[in-house]
């Protein structure tokens, strides 16, 4: 596969060497032995889809494939960890969910698992008409519908090419699709007859769930209704926002055939993903790793979260810019800065753009906190140095989209568990 950086065509003959039976390839390949095959296609990525495809349709697993704007890895991970204990059951690479990591995570999923469970990310508008039909899956979940990649979405709107991962399921396969969101409901019921619908909102639906505050050793509490019947569950995420992952994560493994007990016992024993709300203790301090991805929904959800796990104490956002949401940027920051600005956080550290319109929207909320442009680790290790014996002790949150490299600026958190003085 050709990409910006590097040619996979330039590493074919070390695969050969290396013991690849045959390659796939858009040129030929003069160095590659006669007795290698040399599969030439026109292009490699479309192939490669291809390739899965049939592996997938080989399988006796039940294929459940994960979308939405917010939340997708951590369900998955969960999810797969909840049905495992019923039998083999295998995911997707961390959140290699595009066209190359999602045939990838299928070519390398085992054939007599019990379980498959795969997300799909998409960000321009043929994504998942590319996706989808590779995946065919059995369970369609759709997490929820929000501003994300709305750069490359916002023609038919998000909703829409979220929903159709439901036009590609399986004969006889089944959309299970958040309730919560009316146009992802319509768009829902446009492209899948074979529909139910669950809720975080308290609405009437065959599936719900509530949150009931923080559980044992920082794990959150949630009462769920799987078709009528009461459940209480403890999982690896806490706060409201969880309620929708809590219950999409049941209502998956009870169509699968998954007991009560077998669903509570699944999320006793799950844990998070790494860089999703993963808590680090330095002093007084939790500091919280959440610096995968983010856009406004998950934005939003992660500051409630850790506004709750401040409990009243400092809370410290060390955030940065939203990215490719195109012409609503600007309004979708300041969105953010309002948020912010109820939140009453003691501090902002900010990285990236947009940070007029994240401070128009503090402003219009009265914070009169201070706001810090940080450059890279050093220089935010330098800031933080001076703020902490102003601070006290609380709950700091670290989050922002992937190419603003929030992990960079975690290290200084890191560093403090291996004996930095910055606290």
């Amino acid at each position: 596969i050709p990409g910006e950086r590097v040619d996979g065509h330039d590493f074919a003959m070390a695969a050969v060497q290396a013991g690849a039976a045959a390659v796939l390839a858009r040129r030929e390949l003069p160095e590659v032995p006669p007795s290698v095959p040399v599969l030439r296609v026109d292009d490699t990525v479309k192939a490669l889809g291809r390739l899965a495809s049939a592996w997938r349709m080989r399988t006796r697993a039940k294929v459940v494939g994960i979308t939405g704007t917010a939340g997708k890895t951590t369900v998955k991970e969960v999810l797969a960890q909840v049905l495992s204990g019923q039998g083999p059951t295998e995911r997707t690479a961390k959140n290699h969910n595009n066209q190359i990591g999602l045939p990838l995570s299928i070519l390398n999923a085992a054939e007599d698992a019990a379980f498959w469970v795969m997300e799909a990310g998409i960000s321009h508008a043929q994504d998942m008409e590319e996706l989808a039909p590779v995946l065919r899956p059995d369970i369609g979940l759709v997490l929820n519908a929000g501003a994300g990649h709305t750069a490359g979405l916002g023609g038919r709107g998000v909703a829409w090419h979220k929903a159709r991962l439901l036009a590609y399921l399986t004969p006889g396969g089944t959309g299970l699709v958040s309730g919560d969101y009316p146009e992802l409901a319509r768009e829902a019921r446009a492209a899948c007859r074979n529909l139910l619908f669950f809720s975080a909102a308290g609405r009437p639906m065959p599936y719900r769930g509530a949150y009931k505050g923080p559980g044992r050793e920082g794990r959150g509490a949630y009462r769920l209704s799987l078709n009528g019947v009461a459940l209480d569950v403890e999982t690896p995420f806490r706060g409201s926002y969880g309620t929708e992952n809590a219950v999409a994560i049941a209502a998956t493994a009870h169509l699968l055939g998954l007991s009560d007990a077998a669903i509570v016992e699944g999320f006793a024993g799950a844990a998070l993903p790494e860089q999703r709300f993963q808590i680090h203790h330095v002093g007084g301090w939790q500091c919280v790793d959440d610096t995968y991805n983010a856009n406004p929904l998950s934005m939003a959800r992660m500051l409630d979260a850790a506004a709750e796990l401040s409990a009243g104490a400092s809370l410290i956002c060390v955030l940065g810019e939203m990215r490719e949401l195109g012409e609503i940027a600007e309004i979708e920051h300041e969105r953010l800065g309002r948020h912010l600005g109820r939140l009453r956080p003691a501090v902002v550290f900010w990285r990236g753009g947009n940070l007029a319109a994240l401070r128009a929207g503090l402003d219009a909320e009265g914070y009169t906190g201070p706001v810090i442009p940080v450059e890279d680790a050093r220089h935010f290790r330098s800031e933080l140095r001076s703020l902490m014996p102003k601070t006290g002790s609380g709950v700091m949150l670290f989050k922002g989209s992937r190419s603003n490299h929030l992990e960079e600026l975690f290290s200084v958190i890191t560093a403090c568990e291996e004996g930095d003085d910055v606290f």
